[in-house]
């Protein structure tokens, strides 16, 4: 479904990513882990349009995205929830959720049912200001506004951050279920334990470099891997 090839990417001087090249197959879940700085975040925004690459070629269920607009990506059903959220804290939870159905209106309101179904406190909280609710509720409704674009995909960039750990349960078992419903997910995340224990396979990324890939399982148990992440 995805494919990246050769892909590079700088600021000025500074290369964030030094030709990298990962695969995510139709229905997995794929963990892109590594420090802070690694690219992981870079990776994710060069993917959805919001970076421009120097080198290499993003494919996306057979569209060549690095001559795609991002406003056009998402039409595509590539969903991107971004590190930190970005929601609008100024717009109630359900303004949060027609934004994501901007690119495909049509239908909006039974996909906002469904996704009340999945996150029963956004609905409880719907006429609420989105910068009013709880760091759990509003990575919840990160993620319902990117469901809101019946994505194919999805982006997830650092879910679990700033959350509890019962929170941090709650956001892996709700990544698990989409990924049942048939949605692929490339997940980028600090959490390598829980990122990796969720996926069927991870690359491993540091300072621009895929220096690890391979099956999820097999990382997790990998001496570098436990050293570096899982501080074993």
């Amino acid at each position: 479904m995805l494919e990246v090839k050769d892909l590079k990417v700088s600021y000025g001087a500074v290369q964030a990513l030094d030709g990298i090249s990962l695969t995510v197959k139709d229905g997995e879940i794929v963990s892109l882990i590594g420090a802070n700085g690694a690219g992981k975040t870079t990776a994710l925004r060069t993917i959805s349009g919001l970076e421009a690459a120097s080198a290499g070629s993003i494919t996306f269920d057979g569209h060549d995205l690095r001559r795609t607009v991002p406003s056009r990506i998402i039409g595509l059903k590539l969903a991107h929830v971004p590190e930190g959220r970005h929601i609008f804290p100024e717009m109630t939870v359900e303004e949060n959720l027609e934004m994501g159905a901007y690119a495909d209106p049509d239908g909006m309101e039974s996909v906002m049912q469904e996704v009340y179904v999945r996150f029963p406190r956004l609905k409880e909280r719907r006429r609420q200001l989105a910068g009013t609710l709880s760091g759990g509720e509003q990575q919840m409704l990160a993620v319902g506004r990117a469901l809101m674009s019946r994505p194919k995909m999805i982006l997830m960039d650092e879910p679990s951050m700033g959350l509890s750990p019962l929170l941090v349960q709650e956001i892996f078992a709700i990544i698990q279920e989409i990924n049942r419903q048939g949605i692929t997910i490339l997940l980028v995340e600090q959490n390598a334990q829980m990122a990796l224990s969720i996926s069927s396979r991870a690359y491993v990324l540091e300072t621009g470099h895929i220096t690890l890939s391979g099956d999820a399982r097999a990382l997790l148990d990998d001496a570098r891997v436990k050293k570096a992440y899982l501080g074993q």
